[in-house]
């Protein structure tokens, strides 16, 4: 199939690209891997009047290390995450979570920023940016905000982000000693029936802070407080995975569709969670 007609923009700078949305609002789409925007487009699913491809735009392209944060630019693409050394050192987790999006083919076009825009509650990057305390910058003419990761997700790919507001960067925190993550998937590729992400602080070897997401359990990316509660104060062992598993599942109240019925979903909830615990605790906790 082949999308609707529309109006194609090609901005070179940001300021130009914000004066497009500026001017266009709730008209104008931007375009950056359009690994999920392209076949909607192509089903027809999504009818946008005008497309703002961002790929000219070389200042949106960087990742670096700023202090105690990753910051990752909105061109920046999976397999960026998934090979540089760079990355590897600051954030470990990318790698690890980028191996699990996709293919090849769409690791190398499509972007962390991408997916964090389109808020599917079943992809990795959401998750992951709430369990390592992401901030979004969103960037509208004449102004920027930052949000944080905690405060972006609405409902089913819905964020806070406005019409004519284009998210320049996420940047991740690099300060949590140990980490975990955890997918279940139908096949190599597809998104997570359910995943689970921690972020944990350990001092004396005692969880000081815990963070723990899910991916696929909801309409939206959810962060589990009470399981978060549950682990912080013990030290990270296969005893504490077992509590904030039961925990984790006495939380949730997964959506059933085609690809596995809520009670199933809710099993694998404490599944993923557990393993990614003990995930955490043999990389160090």
């Amino acid at each position: 199939m082949k999308p609707a007609p529309f109006e194609y923009h090609a901005p070179d700078t940001l300021a130009d690209a914000l004066d497009v949305l500026a001017q266009l609002g709730a008209e104008a789409t931007p375009l950056a891997g359009g690994q999920s925007l392209a076949p909607l487009m192509n089903l027809r699913l999504a009818r946008p009047l005008n497309i703002v491809d961002l790929n000219r735009i070389e200042s949106l392209s960087s990742v670096r290390v700023e202090g105690d944060l990753l910051e990752v630019g909105a061109l920046v693409r999976h397999s960026v995450m998934e090979r540089s050394d760079d990355v590897y050192r600051a954030f470990p987790v990318g790698r690890v979570v980028a191996a699990f999006i996709g293919y090849p083919a769409i690791r190398h076009r499509g972007t962390v920023v991408g997916s964090i825009a389109h808020a599917d509650p079943a992809a990795e990057w959401p998750c992951v940016a709430l369990a390592f305390d992401a901030e979004i910058t969103l960037a509208r003419a004449g102004s920027t905000r930052t949000v944080p990761a905690d405060g972006f997700f609405k409902t089913m790919l819905t964020t806070v982000r406005e019409p004519d507001e284009l998210i320049t960067q996420v940047a991740f925190s690099t300060t949590f000693d140990s980490w975990g993550f955890h997918e279940f998937a139908r096949r190599y590729g597809d998104f997570a029936v359910i995943a689970a992400a921690v972020a944990a602080r350990v001092s004396d070897g005692i969880v000081t802070e815990a963070r723990i997401s899910l991916a696929g359990a909801g309409d939206r990316p959810m962060r589990l407080l009470g399981a978060e509660a549950v682990l912080t104060g013990r030290s990270l062992d296969g005893d504490s995975a077992v509590a904030v598993a039961q925990a984790s599942v006495d939380l949730v109240e997964p959506l059933g569709d085609i690809h596995g019925s809520a009670g199933y979903r809710k099993d694998l909830v404490g599944v993923a969670v557990e393993r990614a615990v003990v995930d955490a605790a043999n990389r160090g906790g």
